[in-house]
């Protein structure tokens, strides 16, 4: 039966599917940093640096220890029953113990004396160490060892809660029961001793051990190898005074030559006195009902391959953050350099005493000035351009404003002034309008929230003395720097966009031309066929349009204009996520000039793997640094870490007073930097990402219309 119309439910509108587009390119970024972040957490979980096993003792009283295990217990406590109980190796027999491995250098030699001289041993593994070389503790079993838990992370038991306890023995059942195919139930805690160093502290761990049904294996002689005291004291310390015993060693956390050299004398120097060598459960048979050592079920065989896959995931992301870090800060340090270099050079050759561009220009210029409801800002925009000291003809292109815009420009009632209305089409539209209706070969495109000097429209059309010029940009700044917003944007500016607009020049490749203050010659515009409309970043597009037609683009650092930057986080969100997501849009759509030939093919060869290298990728990667400083200062050498990224701001300390030297600002602003490193930056990089997400999923992003407060424009009088 067919459904009636008032049954059929409606499709969702355009903006209830712009909402969900955005939820879904959100939770995709954060599900991407998630991963990341869980990953380096796990990291440092299983990366966690620790002592060697033998601890002195903490003086600490034994009152609530059982008598059984303090006076004159054996090593092995069992305290899986109501009474504990406590267990010794025979007298004639010897059990080594290894703890803290595997390790990929010490493991493979122990193992190699082991089998030279025919000799069982038991192996207490960190969990994390089995995850990261399962092929060692494999062998161990192979070649007939025993193997027990040492913990996963290696925890002093006692400063850790019952949960954590667990999951420690629980992770390191996992990962033994994927690389060997057994499961264990002998278990020895980190920084134990022999059974009369237990202490009130250590008891309800021990307790706690049994009733997971684990046997505590202590020991009866260390060797101490862990203080590296020389092959002969190790061999005397290992050395039983008569008894069976339980000797500790260890395969891993540190140099273990020493332990190995040791372990070849001592094994022939006992085998002489008469000991034979056993495994735990091999020197108790008598006293243990079940081998230690059983066959694991496949489900915790599949469970531990998601532990040792998880670590080496982890383990591979953090190896791949190094990698990148370092190639990151390589390409960061030699384009600072490359910056440095570049725009002093830059800078002293444009202020030379007999530079200059050639014949002065001196015919009229046509400003085109786009507006859409730019009601409180347009007539100060409009003014500063009359006032100009070069003969100027303004065309504001009113762009279907729904607010006062066209009424306050006719309420100035000035003859140099044109007035176009034409619908809603978006700034490149607006700007074609514009252009067709110019009367002049030179062409200035201005914003409407832009006001300028009454030298800047003359200088910045001086480079078209140069017939090879084609386009210039000019020099722009924020004019509402009084909240921290602004500041910020006002050091991005000078910072970042001017600098690179000196290294870009100089390269010959600059990539924009900005929006708020540009000029073109009629032609150039032609041959790039005019101010694009299927790209958001019109001004990028269009300038590497006129770059691969074979003009030059310079950079005319007097032509100075100020312009109102977005004021809340919300506004500045949506305006730089509109440039990066327009910046990969042209930088996609001019991706043939790669292969082709002339200058469209000299641009593709180096202005656009410049551009990508620098805009895209480096910003890209550029939280890599905060990620591993916090990682570093939190899980790895604190000082260490704090110096070098103090060495990192000291660098960009540096670029910034020379980039407000060259453009002659005052250095009073710069006490907002290390702010802007640490918050505003972060804000940049997750738009960045996102932008780039939105390209990956290859939507198309809309026109992102901006807020204006007019407080540049009142600054002026407008």
């Amino acid at each position: 039966m067919s459904r009636s119309k008032a049954q059929t439910p409606a499709s969702p509108g355009p903006g209830v599917r712009r909402v969900a587009s955005r939820l879904v390119r959100v939770a995709l970024t954060a599900t991407v940093l998630g991963v990341v972040a869980v990953l380096l957490a796990i990291e440092a979980y299983t990366d966690a640096a620790f002592a060697p096993d033998a601890r002195p003792p903490s003086g600490q009283t034994s009152g609530q220890v059982p008598t059984a295990v303090k006076d004159d217990g054996g090593p092995v406590i069992d305290a899986t029953g109501d009474q504990p109980r406590t267990l010794r190796v025979p007298r004639n027999q010897i059990v080594l113990t290894f703890d803290d491995g595997p390790d990929p250098r010490w493991t493979p030699q122990i193992l190699d004396v082991l089998a030279r001289h025919h000799v069982p041993a038991t192996f207490f593994v960190i969990g994390s160490e089995v995850a990261r070389h399962p092929d060692l503790a494999r062998r161990e079993v192979a070649e007939g060892h025993e193997i027990g838990v040492h913990t996963f992370t290696h925890p002093d038991l006692g400063a850790i809660g019952g949960w954590r306890q667990r999951l420690e023995y629980a992770h390191t059942q996992l990962a033994i029961a994927y690389a060997t195919g057994v499961k264990t139930s002998i278990l020895r805690p980190p920084y134990s001793s022999t059974p009369d160093a237990v202490t009130d502290r250590d008891w309800p761990v021990l307790a706690a051990t049994g009733r997971s049904g684990y046997l505590t294996v202590l020991d009866d002689t260390d060797s101490q190898d862990w203080a590296r005291p020389g092959v002969d004291r190790i061999v005397a310390n290992a050395t039983p005074s008569g008894d069976g015993a339980i000797v500790l060693m260890h395969d891993a956390g540190g140099d273990r030559a020493q332990t190995v050299a040791a372990l070849d004398r001592f094994i022939p120097q006992m085998q002489a006195r008469g000991y034979q060598f056993a495994t735990v459960s091999q020197a108790l048979r008598d006293s243990l009902a079940t081998p230690v050592n059983q066959p694991s079920s496949t489900n915790d065989r599949w469970r531990g391959a998601v532990v040792v896959h998880t670590v080496g995931l982890a383990d591979l992301t953090l190896r791949l953050l190094w990698v990148l870090l370092l190639t990151v800060g390589v390409l960061t340090l030699a384009r600072t350099l490359l910056m440095f270099t570049v725009a002093v050079r830059h800078s002293r050759s444009r202020r030379a005493a007999g530079f200059t561009w050639g014949v002065p220009v001196t015919e009229p210029v046509s400003v085109i000035v786009p507006a859409h409801d730019e009601q409180d800002t347009i007539a100060a925009t409009v003014r500063t351009l009359v006032a100009s000291d070069h003969p100027v003809e303004i065309v504001v292109v009113d762009d279907g404003s729904d607010d006062a815009t066209s009424e306050r420009v006719r309420e100035l009632e000035l003859d140099n002034v044109r007035l176009v209305r034409v619908p809603g089409g978006g700034k490149a539209t607006a700007l074609k309008a514009g252009v067709a209706m110019a009367s002049h070969a030179l062409i200035v495109m201005i914003d409407a929230d832009t006001v300028v000097r009454p030298e800047t429209i003359r200088r910045l059309i001086q480079p078209f003395a140069d017939p090879a010029v084609g386009a210039v940009a000019g020099n722009v700044k924020v004019g509402n720097r009084a909240s921290l917003i602004g500041r910020w944007q006002h050091l991005e500016y000078v910072i970042g966009f001017n600098l690179d607009r000196r290294l870009y020049d100089s390269l010959g490749c600059i990539p924009t031309v900005p929006g708020a203050l540009g000029s073109f010659r009629r032609q150039a515009l032609a041959d790039a066929g005019g101010p694009p409309t299927d790209t958001l970043a019109e001004d990028t597009d269009l300038t590497m349009a006129v770059l691969r037609a074979g003009w030059r683009v310079v950079y005319e650092e007097s032509a100075q204009a100020v312009t109102e930057a977005p004021a809340t986080l919300r506004q500045l969100w949506r305006q730089r996520y509109r440039w990066s997501y327009g910046t990969m849009q042209a930088m996609w759509k001019h991706r043939h000039a790669v292969v082709e030939r002339g200058a469209s093919g000299r641009f593709g060869r180096v202005g656009l793997p410049l551009i990508a290298l620098f805009s895209v990728i480096l910003p890209v990667f550029g939280p890599l640094l905060d990620i591993l400083a916090v990682y570093g200062v939190l899980f790895l050498d604190r000082w260490a870490t704090l110096a070098g990224w103090i060495a990192v701001l000291i660098v960009q300390a540096i670029t910034a007073v020379l980039a407000f030297r060259l453009d002659r600002e005052p250095l009073r602003p710069l006490w907002a930097l290390p702010l802007q490193q640490v918050a505003y930056r972060q804000i940049m990089y997750l738009v960045l990402v996102q932008s780039v997400v939105t390209a990956l999923a290859g939507r198309r992003l809309g026109w992102q219309k901006i807020g204006r407060s007019g407080e540049v424009a009142q600054s002026v009088g407008g």
